[in-house]
């Protein structure tokens, strides 16, 4: 690797990392850590008390972390598959040209 690619690898990181940090120090100063869904059983439950939801859950965590625990783990398996199906993708070789070029 040249050395623009280590550099910009560098940099790219430390974007990457002042962004984590901001948004960790945004996200602790207002410590409202509740999802859309509970927004959205709050005004429910204001503008139609009487509502009754139409299914139950069929799993109910037993706390907030197992069901944050529950969300990264269904995000990170997500996220290998897609990463999985692009790079099958990208190093086809039907389609890839280094392949083709070796080939000949």
């Amino acid at each position: 690797m040249g050395g623009k690619t280590v550099k910009r690898n560098w940099l790219l990181g430390l974007i990457a990392c002042l962004i984590i940090i901001t948004s960790l120090l945004i996200g602790s100063q207002r410590g409202d850590l509740g999802g859309a869904d509970d927004k959205a059983q709050d005004v429910i439950s204001e503008v139609a008390p009487d509502y009754k939801p139409y299914f139950n859950s069929i799993f109910e965590p037993p706390s907030g972390e197992i069901e944050s625990l529950i969300f990264a783990l269904q995000s990170a398996g997500g996220a290998f598959i897609i990463g999985y199906v692009l790079g099958r993708k990208k190093n086809d070789k039907r389609d890839n040209l280094v392949f083709k070029e070796q080939q000949s």
